[in-house]
């Protein structure tokens, strides 16, 4: 799978041509020799699931890689990850956001995260609805140790990802409802949507960072 002439064409369909996608290698199962070879070939970025699997592979690869946490996050795992990831994609919990603060404080530093929406609300999934976003943003732009960077959402699978693209739109304009409100400390600059299934898709609707796993690794039994 040619996934970098596959992003060109999907950002030439959107009349994006001058942007850029950054492509986050999914590690979920992989192995650190495979990772490393990635690494080599050019990728920089790893999204983990799992926070022992994240750590695990961090205390091997360490700065080689740009970490990012894109699974669901338990408030008591953050202790673990807070100083190894430089983007968390799921945060859609008042407590997280307390926790990912205090402890983000702790180590001096702020960390970058993403609220996860479920656009389609599907029961299987975490995330904020969209209607919940906006009141969940003002309840947490007071914490000057986390600095809200964008919007992630997964879609639900589909044969004919034609079919999710209303998915994308939604979040696509929902990041823009946010922007024109100029909030401080929150700004959209990443749109984390599109997985090997449906990436062309979300591009088209504006995704500027997409999550690979199968399409870089080949399918995985998990």
């Amino acid at each position: 799978m040619n996934i970098e002439k596959n992003v060109h064409n999907a950002l030439q369909n959107s009349g994006r041509v001058d942007e850029k996608v950054k492509i986050i290698a999914v590690t979920k199962t992989v192995g650190v020799d495979a990772i490393n070879e990635a690494l080599n070939l050019g990728l920089k970025d790893i999204g983990e699931n799992r926070v022992q699997e994240l750590v695990k592979k961090y205390d091997v690869i360490g700065s080689n890689g740009n970490f990012h946490m894109i699974g669901h996050l338990q408030t008591n795992k953050v202790k673990d990850i807070i100083d190894k990831v430089s983007l968390i994609h799921s945060l859609d919990r008042l407590s997280l956001a307390k926790e990912l603060n205090k402890r983000a404080k702790m180590s001096d530093l702020v960390m970058d995260v993403l609220i996860q929406v479920n656009v389609a609300e599907e029961e299987s999934k975490y995330g904020l609805k969209v209607d919940e976003v906006i009141p969940f943003l003002e309840k947490i732009m007071k914490y000057d140790n986390i600095k809200v960077k964008g919007l992630m959402t997964i879609a639900p699978f589909a044969e004919d990802p034609e079919e999710i693209r209303w998915v994308f739109k939604d979040l696509r304009r929902l990041g823009e409802v946010i922007n024109s409100k100029g909030y401080d400390n929150v700004d959209m600059e990443i749109l984390s949507m599109g997985m090997t299934n449906d990436y062309e898709v979300a591009i088209e609707e504006g995704s500027n960072m997409i999550r690979i796993g199968t399409g870089l690794f080949g399918k995985r039994n998990y």
